[in-house]
């Protein structure tokens, strides 16, 4: 198809006016490069807006044939455009790339002429608009790898979703309806599945507990740490636990709530009331398998762990709350193997938001009908720690005491000395963490026995002798 002419000038005769130096000065204008060439495509004059786009001069470009300084690829559309003058077809826009020292450097060649006269060609330099192409290119292609990014997570969050045992729902915060439930909510609540989409959150539970719906909702909207509500789920089908956890997606809130059944805490052989009243006890209880394994849990162990709910924390090792790491339940592990039971032994509860909680713990065998396990009974202890008097035990020196020494002693007898008086307050306390018990105070040490009785009697805290 021949391009089109478009509309040229009515009075062409008007340019006959300007002059030569004008026509010649607005042609140089025109383009970033302008050429002048004879019939066979010989450069006989050129003419720059600015920087030579090749890193060239006027000597690099005047006297070769116009083909000869392209890459060998646009040589055929140099031809072609000085074909299109000689037979006086309309000039067409032709992208042609020159060599250059930093590489190719593409043009947008325009030619005209008259068949048996000069051609004149102006060309626009294109690597401005090569940039912002590649800039383009690019832009869509890091659009594209994050939207794969993105389905690849909404997949794998959506099929933990639908897997995940506990039921879960995503609650609209203004008009608290459903947006969306998983395969357990359905089944904890009677309904088939994608029935729960839509209908008020209220509507799942008894009437009497949906004043307390409400008010959890609330607290949640205003606050990460809202209490556990206790609701009866609607249908006569049994408590269960409520947590709901607000959060923000585009400009809408919403509410992410879990409803966990409460198993039955009582049997043929428990006197009614009394398994709701060890969920109730101050004192957090929890039963462990032999490897110290969590089976089950009260609502006051929950809460010293900082979780939402006792599923979160069955079979999960107790250490991960309890206890200083490496240390203290490898102890108790071992006296209650030894003996049965350990009363009121001082350690730390850690909560999952880095709380640190002081706690006395008592412990016993707990035989069950998969082997023997453990019952654990924890209670804070932190501010009853907090009312002690003061110890009077001798406190290490101060840097200013130690400064003081400057002069008076060497440097090396400064360092000695303070280095015993630190290893003396770390044996003594080891033992008092201990009961006095050496061996359990050198494996917290870090030392041997020996190594211990030997500093032992060093500091004037006891004999060579071992304590077994």
């Amino acid at each position: 198809m021949m391009p089109r002419d478009g509309s040229p000038f009515a009075s062409p005769d008007a340019f006959d006016r300007l002059g030569a130096g004008r026509l010649a000065a607005l042609v140089a204008r025109a383009g970033d490069i302008s050429l002048v060439l004879d019939p066979d495509g010989h450069i006989l004059d050129v003419a720059f807006a600015g920087d030579d786009p090749t890193g060239g001069d006027r000597k690099s470009w005047v006297g070769k044939r116009w083909d000869t300084i392209v890459t060998v690829e646009s040589r055929p559309k140099i031809a072609e455009m000085l074909a299109a003058v000689v037979e006086g077809t309309p000039p067409r826009w032709r992208q042609v790339n020159h060599p250059s020292q930093s590489g190719d450097v593409p043009i947008r060649w325009l030619a005209g002429g008259e068949p048996d006269g000069p051609v004149v060609a102006i060309g626009i330099d294109l690597r401005t608009t090569s940039k912002l192409q590649q800039r383009l290119i690019q832009a869509q292609q890091s659009l594209e790898r994050d939207y794969l990014k993105l389905r690849d997570a909404e997949a794998r969050y959506k099929l933990l979703f639908d897997l995940d045992g506990e039921a879960v729902m995503v609650v609209e915060a203004d008009g608290r309806r459903i947006r969306e439930a998983n395969p357990a909510a359905h089944r904890l609540t009677g309904t088939k599945p994608g029935a729960l989409a839509g209908r008020a959150l209220v509507g799942i539970v008894d009437a009497a507990s949906q004043d307390t719906v409400l008010a959890h909702l609330g607290a949640a909207a205003v606050s990460d740490r809202a209490q556990p509500a206790r609701v009866e789920v609607f249908g006569k089908r049994g408590p269960a636990t409520l947590v709901a956890t607000a959060f923000r997606q585009g400009r809408a809130n919403y509410f992410l709530v879990r409803l966990t059944p409460v198993a039955a805490k009582t049997n043929g052989s428990v006197p009614s009331g009394f398994g709701d009243a060890l969920e109730r006890l101050p004192d957090a209880l929890v039963l462990t398998d032999a490897a110290l394994g969590v089976v089950s849990a009260n609502e006051t162990f929950v809460e010293l762990a900082q979780e939402v709910s006792v599923a979160r924390l069955t079979g999960v090792p107790l250490s991960d709350w309890l206890g200083r790491a490496g240390i203290d339940l490898d102890l108790f592990a071992q006296q209650l193997r030894q003996h049965g039971n350990i009363r009121n032994a001082a350690t730390i509860m850690r909560g999952r938001n880095g709380a640190v909680e002081e706690v006395e713990v008592s412990a016993v065998t707990a035989p069950g009908p998969h082997g023997d396990g453990f019952a654990f009974s924890i209670r804070p202890v932190g501010r009853r720690a907090r009312d002690l008097p003061p110890a009077t035990k001798d406190l290490p020196r101060s840097v200013e005491q130690l400064t003081e020494l400057v002069g008076r002693m060497s440097l090396k007898d400064i360092v000695r000395e303070s280095t015993d008086l630190i290893e003396r307050l770390c044996i003594e306390a080891a033992l008092e963490y201990t009961s006095d018990n050496r061996a359990s105070a050198a494996e917290i040490l870090g030392v041997s026995r020996q190594s211990l009785y030997s500093k032992l009697h060093r500091h004037g805290l006891g004999n060579l002798v071992s304590d077994e």
